[in-house]
């Protein structure tokens, strides 16, 4: 390889590597904590956490399975695939121990659903999700 090909090359591999903001984790505005390590947030979404820092019971929404936005949240930022997800929450159900989060239908429904319900989390796809009454962006270091 010339040295104009490594160039290009590492280029290329930084702008992949980038983090894009492909999904933004959204909250209740009144949910104290403004950023999540991975493994809290895969806990939360995995329904094994149950109460913010300071004690308000988090209710979790989702998009349903099919969903490309759903798809591509839990691989980039949970770091897990949808099915294994959904082994989680069913394994819970199933056996008594946890509850599976309330399913949305659209990213809309989720902005509403999460800016109306104390202690809620969600994610959505939206570049505008910020200007939205009642939610904030939850940072999550990937």
């Amino acid at each position: 390889m010339t040295w104009i090909s490594i160039r290009i090359l590492i280029t290329l591999l930084f702008l992949v590597s980038q983090d894009l903001p492909a999904q933004n984790v959204i909250a209740n505005v009144q949910v104290e904590t403004k950023q999540l390590s991975k493994t809290n947030a895969r806990s939360i979404f995995a329904m094994r956490v149950h109460q913010w820092s300071d004690g308000t019971p988090i209710k979790v929404f989702v998009l349903q399975d099919q969903n490309p936005t759903h798809n591509e949240f839990c691989k980039s930022i949970l770091g897990m695939f949808p099915y294994q997800l959904r082994r989680i929450w069913d394994r819970q159900v199933f056996s008594g121990t946890g509850a599976a989060p309330v399913v949305v239908n659209s990213e809309q429904e989720m902005l509403n659903a999460v800016a109306s319900t104390e202690g809620a989390i969600g994610y959505i796809s939206l570049d505008n999700a910020d200007t939205h009454e009642g939610i904030q962006m939850i940072k999550v270091d990937l």
